[in-house]
């Protein structure tokens, strides 16, 4: 059974920071790619990054890039969103999800993702 567990999401000031984890368990290879979600209230859920499945190849949404990255360990099965420079715009939930494949397709769509976790919320505000 191939399950996916965000930790991490809480409150936080604008210009803070957050470190959001995402566990993988039941995968039997590195063959998969890791897309983080958001979705905030009245939007639709967006990607705001792609990992490939060997880690060395991560994409980003325009509006995250230099404030986001992303670490992915294959040892433990452990994906992390490391989250600067956080905005009030930045508040959502965020899942990650998983796909077979090796390579990321951007942008990613919803429907493409089998695997998904349970979701975290993230808030900015004063």
């Amino acid at each position: 059974q191939l399950q996916l567990e965000e930790s991490g999401g809480g409150l936080v000031q604008p210009g803070g920071s957050l470190t959001l984890s995402c566990a993988a368990s039941g995968f039997t290879s590195d063959y998969y790619t890791i897309v983080w979600f958001r979705q905030a209230p009245g939007k639709e859920r967006e990607g705001v990054s792609c990992t490939s499945g060997s880690g060395r190849t991560t994409i980003f949404v325009d509006s995250v890039k230099g404030r986001f990255t992303v670490s992915r360990n294959n040892a433990n099965h452990m994906i992390y969103l490391q989250m600067n420079s956080l905005k009030p715009e930045d508040t959502a939930v965020y899942y990650c999800a998983a796909r077979l494949a090796a390579v990321c397709i951007w942008p990613p769509q919803p429907r493409q993702y089998d695997y998904w976790g349970q979701g975290t919320q993230v808030t900015v505000s004063s």
